[in-house]
């Protein structure tokens, strides 16, 4: 019996629209009035995600940050794996040398360089409010995570994991969207927050359905007692899933919860 769905938001629940279906609404309230644990897990902030699990009327713990944050809505932290600062630093050098947008989240807060169009482009589709000031002017401490970003070239950014991978191999570097490079800490991965509610809720991995449809989901589905990868998902994610279900445009989040819940 499925206790807890640990679900991706962007891609899974949530379309290119930013708005969820009416479908997804009604099935992740009527798995909530059963008493089944919805648990978003996200790449986003804190704070971005805070907003879609109040829209969804959900009051667990949210993961954030690829799963360096697990906060509860009231504020309480359960869980956080922040960034190394001396790394955090080459990262930001390495962006600057190489011309590369990142987002830099300290605290929970967005701070960039520049006020460019990748940037309103990421927040306004988000909704997330973000500071412009020089890096070097910021304490690098309690670093989140760090996002680069080429809306123009999703080529260019799969060259980003291929070089951060082999500059640091102890860091988590994962591509979370065709367009996004997410530089973490090694334990800020889906999987191991999964598994920290799992043992914090004292439930079985084999009571945990798992959903997402990008490669940082990968280390989510392996966490779960059943593995979904959406229709739209990544091929790499696929061949981890245990089921295949239907794309986003075609509700394929519940009808997976109807098949195994």
């Amino acid at each position: 019996m499925i206790k807890m769905v640990a679900t991706d938001i962007d891609g899974t629940i949530l379309g290119e629209n930013f708005e969820f279906s009416p479908a997804v609404v009604d099935c992740v309230k009527e798995l909530t009035a059963n008493g089944v644990k919805v648990v978003l897990v996200t790449g986003r902030m804190h704070l971005s995600a805070l907003k879609l699990a109040q829209k969804l009327g959900l009051k667990t713990p949210i993961v954030s940050y690829q799963g360096g944050l697990i906060k509860e809505q009231n504020g309480n932290t359960l869980y956080q794996k922040n960034l190394d600062s001396k790394r955090a630093k080459e990262v930001i050098k390495w962006a600057k040398e190489n011309n590369v947008h990142i987002n830099l989240y300290l605290d929970d807060v967005l701070y960039v360089e520049n006020d460019d169009i990748a940037v309103r482009r990421y927040t306004g589709e988000r909704y997330i409010p973000y500071e412009v000031c020089n890096f070097d002017d910021l304490e690098i401490k309690n670093v989140n995570k760090i996002l680069a970003i080429d809306f123009d070239s999703a080529e260019r950014v799969s060259g980003w994991v291929e070089i951060l991978s082999k500059k640091m191999p102890e860091l988590y570097i994962v591509k979370s969207t065709p367009y996004f490079c997410e530089v973490s800490n090694p334990e800020a991965k889906k999987s191991c927050a999964v598994e920290f509610l799992q043992n914090y809720w004292g439930l079985e991995k084999e009571e945990i359905l798992c959903i997402g449809d990008q490669n940082n989901d990968i280390e989510l589905l392996k966490a779960g007692g059943v593995a979904v990868a959406m229709g739209n998902g990544t091929e790499q994610l696929k061949q981890v899933a245990d089921f295949v279900t239907d794309t986003i445009d075609n509700d394929g989040f519940v009808k997976a919860i109807k098949k195994y819940c």
